[in-house]
């Protein structure tokens, strides 16, 4: 089996922050490991999500998408796996058109068939301007990345569009490994966005608020 038709994963350890449009960006001088704040580097997203005509892959938690831009683009598969939530990726164009309008491949239909089977019809379309921070430790390690996003979306299947700006703080490879340290890194980080102005997020993911949810 080739790597693109097993799929590259990780487990995502993240908090997610709803935020006005004029909000500040947070002060990250207190975060424990973190000692300087890398450059912004703007990305712009561009993410088609499918699911079946009774939205099974939703109901299990489960989402499929397609998504154009940033460092990772390509086929991703993300569901609920323990201390945070999965991801699998596939690189952008070892599978399908990238150009043509989103088709689920063959592999991502058998990586999810454990919750849902085809066919598959767009769900939403997320379009999001992305300025992405590195927040590194003292050897140059990524801590976690923290990202102030500005995101327009569209629920294709009601024809509802909306649009919001929302942080999240994602753990880096240099972040604590365990769940004592995360618990602290993370403590600081609510204290410092609430100072900011931001606010737990009301919805789970970009596609549920997307969906209304």
């Amino acid at each position: 089996m080739s790597a693109a038709a097993r799929g590259a994963s990780s487990v995502e350890v993240e908090s997610k922050y709803d935020v006005d449009g004029d909000t500040p960006l947070p002060d990250w001088s207190d975060l424990p490991g973190v000692a300087r704040v890398g450059d912004p580097e703007p990305r712009d997203l561009d993410a088609r999500y499918l699911d079946t005509p009774d939205t099974d892959l939703a109901r299990n938690g489960v989402a499929v998408r397609r998504r154009r831009g940033g460092p990772d683009e390509g086929w991703h598969v993300k569901a609920p796996a323990e201390g945070g939530r999965s991801e699998t990726q596939w690189p952008l164009g070892e599978l399908g058109d990238p150009e043509a309008d989103p088709v689920v491949p063959e592999e991502i239909q058998d990586a999810v068939a454990a919750w849902a089977h085809g066919p598959f019809l767009p769900l939403a379309r997320v379009r999001n301007h992305r300025t992405a921070y590195a927040l590194f430790d003292a050897e140059g390690g990524v801590v976690a990345e923290f990202v102030d996003d500005r995101v327009r979306a569209r629920d294709e299947r009601r024809g509802v569009e909306s649009e919001w700006r929302e942080w999240e703080v994602e753990l880096g490879p240099a972040g604590p490994a365990d769940r004592e340290g995360r618990a602290v890194l993370f403590a600081a980080v609510d204290a410092a966005v609430f100072a900011a102005g931001g606010r737990p997020a009301a919805s789970g993911s970009k596609l549920a608020r997307a969906l209304g949810h």
